[in-house]
């Protein structure tokens, strides 16, 4: 039996419970999934500052797990860690501290992008174009990214509005079109299941970043954990005792 941990970065509970919908049909029979959800932070991501908070917020979700590993509070050590954002807070740091697989919803759709060619993203809330131009430089896909449309909409308020939001998404998926692109990502924890139902709309495959999310950690195509590193070398200093506990434990 395989157990994968998904953490939403996002406080807002409507989400995991989207992501949980949309995941668990997925899962093998021999695969588990846990589910946590940030305790503090954004009700839903979608600025740079938001984005930060979420950072150490998953941080700090990881560590906790861990801690109710230790006192018996889980069922099994994990195989696999998903961040359940389209913007991947905290995942360096996570893959820093992990000795399991971490991937995020965004490095998790560029990866299956990218096995197409050139590719660009669809996602809501006008904020995210320079900062998933910046994620991907930085996952090293940055020339294959061509272009980020974004939907005035932010993935929250799409999310309550399932048929505004595939009028916005479809337009979107159009305009993304562009010569040289040959895939679409429509990326979003509050997009989820959306590419499938607007993939007879568009000519191009459409990528949903909730399913890559969990393709990549199935078929074991994450980058891996940063196995060489004892972990954290930071002097913490007030944090809290799962994060005190974790920053000297090393990889786990």
């Amino acid at each position: 039996m395989r157990h994968l941990l998904l953490i939403n970065p996002n406080t807002g509970t409507a989400t995991t419970q989207r992501l949980a919908q949309t995941l668990q049909p997925l899962l093998p029979e021999d695969v588990r999934l846990a589910l946590r959800t940030a305790s503090h932070g954004a009700r839903y991501i979608a600025c740079e500052a938001s984005h930060a908070m979420a950072g150490a917020a998953v941080l700090e979700t990881w560590a906790e797990h861990l801690a109710d590993e230790d006192a018996g509070a889980t069922a099994a050590p994990l195989h696999g860690v998903l961040i359940g954002c389209f913007g991947d807070p905290g995942l360096f740091a996570l893959r820093e501290s992990s000795a399991c697989a971490v991937t995020g919803l965004a490095e998790a759709s560029f990866i299956e992008a990218a096995r197409h060619g050139p590719f660009a993203i669809v996602t809501g809330g006008v904020r995210w174009a320079p900062m998933l131009q910046r994620l991907a430089r930085g996952l090293g896909c940055g020339e294959q990214l061509l272009h980020v449309e974004t939907v005035a909409p932010t993935g929250a308020e799409m999310q309550a509005d399932p048929a505004g939001a595939l009028r916005h998404l479809a337009a979107a998926c159009r305009a993304a079109a562009r010569p040289g692109v040959k895939a679409i990502i429509v990326g979003g924890a509050g997009l989820a299941g959306y590419a499938q139902a607007l993939q007879a709309q568009v000519d191009l495959p459409l990528i949903d970043s909730v399913h890559a999310g969990l393709k990549v950690l199935l078929e074991r195509s994450a980058p891996p954990p940063l196995r060489a590193s004892d972990g954290f070398v930071a002097d913490w200093s007030s944090v809290p005792a799962p994060m005190a506990r974790l920053a000297s434990a090393g990889l786990r």
